[in-house]
C-alpha cells in the first residue's frame, strides 16, 4: 500500500478507535524490506514500529494492537523519508488481513500475529536545491548538494542552520515563508525550493519578570544578565537561563521572546520563574574499617535576603571508632551572592571551626575567607579570595608534647575544568582542578605556599557505554617553612579512602631525621573499571598508589592497594561498598571496607 493511501485510510478510520475489545498478547511480528539496503533500513524501521513492542504484552488489548498498526505507517514512511526514500510501499497484515482495511467498528476481538512488509523503492537524490537568502558567506553544506542522498532530515537540518545563522546575526525573527518539495519519480529526484525572510536586525529591549519568586525581580535580570541595547544573540538568551538555573533558588526557569519588535528595533523578553522551597537539609554517612564513621550534615537556605543569595551551614563528625586516632569536628558557614560584579561572578564568605585529633598533633583552628567566584565559560571556573586562620597546636611527634600557636594569612585561588556528562556518576569527560594557596604566617614571620592538582578522566567502553574507565592523579607540593613548622593540614599524607585505599588513613609519611610527619610533596594514581550487571547495580575494579617525600617530588616512599567494589544507583549518586587490601609498601595489611555514597572520584 502506498504512503498516500494509507495517509488517508488513517484519517477516515482515526475517529473509529474508541471500541474496546478483550486482551490478547500478541504472539509474533514479522518485519521484511526488500532492496540492498535491507539491513540499515530494517534496524532503523524496527526501532520505530511500535507494534512491535506489543509483542507477548498480556495488557496490550485488540484495540491497542490494531492502533499501533494502524499508527505504524506513518512512522515507517517517516523513516524511509527521513533516509530518502521517497517511493515506498509499506503493508501491515493483521492476522492475514492489511490493517488499514479493517474496519474499527467490526475489529477482531483477539489479535495473534502481524506482518509488516516495506518495499522502499529508490534511493533519492537531491536534484534543484535552494535557500535564499542565507546570512554571511557560509555555503549550504555539502550533503545538502545536487547527487547527494535525498533524505528529509537533511533538507530539515540545513534548513534550521539558515534559520539559526540568521539568528545569530541579530535577526531574531528569521522565519519560513515559502518552501516547495517536488519529487520526481521518473528520475528519483528531489527538489528542494525554500525562501527565507531574515526579518529586521533587533536588539534586547525591556526585561520583564513572571511568576510568584521571593526573589526581587531588580536581581532576576541582573543575574539573567540580558544585555539591554545590545544586538540580539540567541546564546546569551541561552546563558540567561543557564545562570538562573545554576544559582539553586528556581525550579523552572523559562526565558521568552516577544511575539512582536517594537517600532524602534527593540525586541523585548520575558523571565518566568518558579522557586524551590527555600530550605533544605541533607547528610551523608561514610565508614571504613579503619578510619571508623564519618557523620557529616547541612542545612540550606537558598533566598535569604530576597536576591537569591544562598547560606549553608555544614557539620561533620569523623572518624567515629577510627584505629589509630580519635574523633574529629568541624562546624562551617557559607554566604553566596551571585551576580556581584556582572552576572557571571559571584560573592562569597565562609567561616569554619576545625577540631582535628591525629596520632601527630592536635589541632584547633578558626578559619575565615572571603572571595569570588568567576565563571569564565560553561566549562571554566575560577576562584580568589583572601584568607585568615588562627590555630593552636599540639605537636605529638615528639617525646615531650609542646604546644604552638599559628595566625595565617592566605590568598587562595583555583582554576576549574569540568566537561563531565554527570558530576555524581561521570562516564565520559575530564574534571580538573589545580589549586595554589600562598601563605604568610604572622608569628614566626614565615613566608610559604601549597600547590595541589587533582586530574580525573573518564571513558565509556562498548557500543551501550556501560563500561567506564576512570583514571586519576593527584598531585600536590608545599614550599616554605619545614615540616616541623608548617600547618599541619598543609602537609601531605597517603593511604584512605581519598587516596589509596586499601591502606590504613594517612599511613605513609616523610621521615625528618627520625621524626615522622605529613609530606612537602605528594603524588597518587588511581584506576578503576566499573561495569553494569543490572540496571541498578554495577561492579569495579580499582587500583591505588600513592607517594610521598619530605622535599620537592625527591626520594621518598610509596605504597599501593587494589580491590574490587559494587555500585547501587539512586537518585542522589551511587552507593558504594568497597573492599581492598595492600598490594605494595609495609604501610598496612590485612583487608580494608569502605561505604559510602558517590563514586570514590
Amino acid at each position: 500500500m502506498t504512503a498516500n493511501l494509507t495517509t488517508k485510510l488513517l484519517t477516515c478510520c482515526a475517529l473509529g478507535l474508541g471500541v474496546a475489545h478483550g486482551a490478547q498478547a500478541l504472539d509474533k511480528v514479522e518485519l521484511t524490506v526488500s532492496g540492498p539496503q535491507s539491513d540499515a533500513l530494517g534496524d532503523a524501521l524496527r526501532s520505530a514500529s511500535v507494534l512491535r513492542g506489543l509483542v507477548d504484552n498480556p495488557e496490550a488489548t485488540a484495540d491497542d494492537i490494531l492502533a499501533a498498526a494502524r499508527g505504524d505507517y506513518a512512522r515507517l514512511v517517516e523513516v524511509l523519508y527521513s533516509e530518502g526514500y521517497y517511493s515506498v510501499d509499506v503493508s501491515i497484515l493483521i492476522d492475514g488481513r492489511e490493517a488499514a482495511l479493517i474496519d474499527p467498528f467490526r475489529a477482531p476481538e483477539q489479535i495473534g500475529n502481524a506482518t509488516i512488509t516495506v518495499d522502499p523503492g529508490r534511493l533519492f537524490r537531491f536534484g534543484a536545491v535552494r535557500i535564499e537568502p542565507l546570512a554571511g558567506e557560509r555555503p549550504l553544506p555539502d550533503r545538502f548538494r545536487p547527487d547527494a542522498p535525498a533524505r528529509a532530515r537533511v533538507a530539515r537540518e540545513a534548513t534550521r542552520e539558515a534559520i539559526n545563522d540568521w539568528r545569530n546575526a541579530g535577526h531574531a525573527k528569521a522565519r519560513i515563508t515559502d518552501q516547495r518539495v517536488l519529487a520526481r519519480h521518473d528520475s528519483a529526484r528531489l527538489d528542494v525550493d525554500v525562501d527565507v525572510a531574515p526579518g529586521p536586525r533587533v536588539r534586547f529591549g525591556t526585561v520583564t519578570v513572571t511568576g510568584q519568586s521571593a526573589v526581587r525581580d531588580s536581581r532576576i535580570r541582573r543575574i539573567a544578565g540580558l544585555p539591554r541595547g545590545e544586538t540580539y544573540d540567541p546564546d546569551a538568551v541561552d546563558k540567561a537561563a543557564t545562570r538562573l538555573r545554576k544559582v539553586g533558588t528556581f525550579s523552572s526557569v523559562q526565558v521568552k521572546e516577544a511575539e512582536t519588535v517594537t517600532s524602534d528595533g527593540a525586541l523585548d523578553m520575558e523571565i518566568a520563574v518558579v522557586d524551590r522551597r527555600p530550605r533544605r537539609i541533607g547528610g551523608g554517612l561514610e565508614y571504613s574499617s579503619f578510619d571508623g564513621l564519618t557523620l557529616s550534615g547541612y542545612w540550606l537556605h537558598r533566598n535569604l535576603l530576597g536576591g537569591a543569595e544562598q547560606f549553608r551551614v555544614d557539620s561533620e563528625i569523623a572518624q567515629i571508632g577510627g584505629t589509630g586516632q580519635g574523633t574529629d569536628y568541624s562546624l562551617s558557614f557559607r554566604f553566596e551572592r551571585p551576580a556581584v560584579y556582572g552576572p557571571d561572578t559571584l560573592f562569597f564568605a565562609e567561616a569554619g571551626f576545625i577540631y582535628s585529633d591525629e596520632p601527630r598533633f592536635l589541632e584547633e583552628k578558626f578559619r575565615f575567607t572571603t572571595g569570588v567566584s568567576r565563571e569564565f565559560s560553561e566549562r571554566l571556573s575560577g576562584d580568589l579570595g583572601i584568607g585568615y586562620e588562627y590555630a593552636r597546636i599540639t605537636d605529638r611527634y615528639a617525646r615531650i608534647f609542646t604546644q604552638r600557636e599559628m595566625q595565617l594569612l592566605s590568598l587562595p585561588l583555583s582554576l576549574t575544568y569540568d566537561n563531565r556528562d554527570d558530576p555524581l556518576d561521570a562516564s565520559r569527560g575530564i574534571y580538573a582542578r589545580a589549586e595554589l594557596t600562598p601563605f604568610y604566617e604572622t608569628f614566626d614571620a614565615q613566608t610559604g605556599g601549597q600547590a595541589t592538582l587533582d586530574l580525573r578522566s573518564y571513558r565509556a567502553l562498548g557500543e551501550t557505554g556501560g563500561t567506564v574507565l576512570a583514571g586519576r592523579l593527584q598531585l600536590g607540593a608545599l614550599v616554605g617553612p619545614e615540616a616541623r613548622a608548617a600547618p599541619p593540614d598543609f602537609l601531605f599524607y597517603s593511604g584512605g579512602a581519598g587516596t589509596v585505599r586499601g591502606q590504613p588513613y594517612k599511613s605513609l609519611n616523610a621521615d625528618y631525621g627520625g621524626v615522622e610527619l605529613g609530606g612537602r610533596s605528594f603524588a597518587g594514581l588511581s584506576g578503576e573499571l566499573r561495569f553494569p550487571v543490572g540496571d541498578r547495580i554495577g561492579l569495579a575494579a580499582f587500583a591505588d598508589a600513592g607517594f610521598i617525600s619530605g622535599g620537592f617530588f625527591e626520594e621518598g616512599d610509596w605504597h599501593a592497594g587494589a580491590g574490587l567494589g559494587v555500585r547501587y544507583k539512586t537518585p542522589v549518586g551511587p552507593i558504594r561498598v568497597d573492599l581492598a587490601g595492600p598490594v605494595a609498601g609495609d604501610t598496612g595489611s590485612g583487608v580494608q571496607l569502605y561505604i559510602g555514597i558517590g563514586q570514590a572520584f
